[in-house]
């Protein structure tokens, strides 16, 4: 006979729902941290980085003399500054990252006349950034300073204060940076954001800074990815299903296009149609007894992340590109499975 064996507590279980909740606590921190940053947007902050905003437009006016946005910090502040130094130059505005140890040993020589400075320091009383404060002031180069107290080294010294709303760290401690490192983040993106939307920034533009991986390839266009030419499968209105059938197989991608005697697209016939009329005597049919009518298309500029949008909202694996009525392409998912974007 067995021995009942005692309840024995799962002291793994228990350690798993305690970092559960340590984690939940964490995201309730940092939450708490966004939310006091957007009702500091609606109030002075909102002010200060329309001010900003419109520092760096006006660096920006002159295209002969352009001027970059010279984004800098330590530590953690550093590490978010470098982030958003490339969040800002893929959107369109010229920027990047000084690590400000290096700007006194003569990076200070990467920063002229026409720029701006982007300085980041929770405390603002970083030591490292004394330097580049004092060149911004010998040079006239405004100062953007994003920091949590405006009476501080860096907050007197900057031309236009981000001051970021106090919040309580996310670490139990209230030391490591965590809720504030996220509310630089968040300020920073904000801040691209608003410059891409300013100045109009278009997918076509993003495409130019973004040609490669998954992402540049979502943003190509559907003329850069569709077949052409002999590779189209068409077949004319009038024309038996015979021919159609052979025209749909020898081209491979499930679908023939009919086209009429001006040759606009006025139809499709895909497998499914042919299982859905087979019986004696398809073959003898004209094409228009079987197409469907008025297929789905996208235009040669329209961009591969919105084709694939299209296909999978009708369910279908295959689309005609169209211009000015005629076919002068097709999409077919493989294509863009080959592309890495589907």
């Amino acid at each position: 006979m067995v021995e009942p064996q005692p309840n024995i507590p799962d002291e793994d279980a228990a350690f798993r729902a305690r970092m559960i909740d340590s984690a939940v606590r964490t995201l309730e921190a940092e939450a708490e941290g966004i939310a006091a940053l957007s009702a500091a947007l609606r109030d002075g902050l909102g002010r200060a980085l329309n001010a900003a905003i419109e520092i760096v437009r006006a660096s920006q006016k002159d295209e002969a003399a352009r001027g970059r946005l010279i984004v800098t910090g330590m530590g953690k502040s550093g590490h978010v500054a470098r982030k958003l130094a490339a969040t800002l130059a893929s959107t369109g505005t010229p920027a990047f990252f000084v690590h400000p140890s290096e700007a006194s040993h003569g990076d200070l020589g990467m920063i002229q006349g026409e720029d701006v400075i982007f300085a980041l320091s929770w405390s603002g009383e970083t030591a490292e950034l004394k330097n580049i404060i004092d060149y911004a002031k010998r040079r006239s180069i405004p100062l953007i300073g994003m920091t949590s107290d405006a009476n501080s080294t860096l907050g007197r010294a900057a031309d236009v204060v981000l001051a970021l709303p106090q919040a309580r760290e996310a670490c139990p401690h209230n030391l490591a940076p965590t809720t504030s490192s996220l509310m630089q983040l968040a300020l920073g993106d904000a801040l691209a954001i608003a410059l891409l939307e300013g100045r109009g920034f278009s997918a076509h533009q993003f495409h130019v800074l973004h040609p490669g991986g998954r992402l540049g390839a979502l943003l190509k266009f559907a003329r850069d990815v569709m077949r052409t030419g002999d590779a189209i499968p068409l077949a004319h209105s009038g024309s038996r299903m015979s021919e159609a059938v052979v025209e749909m197989s020898a081209k491979g991608v499930g679908c023939v296009g009919i086209v009429d005697a001006r040759t606009q697209l006025c139809g499709i016939i895909t497998d499914g149609d042919l299982r859905r009329h087979m019986r004696p005597g398809l073959t003898e049919q004209t094409v228009d007894e079987v197409m469907t009518k008025n297929p789905k298309s996208c235009r040669p500029d329209q961009l591969v992340s919105e084709v694939i949008e299209m296909l999978n909202s009708s369910k279908i694996t295959a689309m005609y590109v169209v211009e000015s009525g005629r076919p002068v392409g097709i999409v077919h998912l493989h294509d863009l499975l080959r592309i890495g974007v589907a």
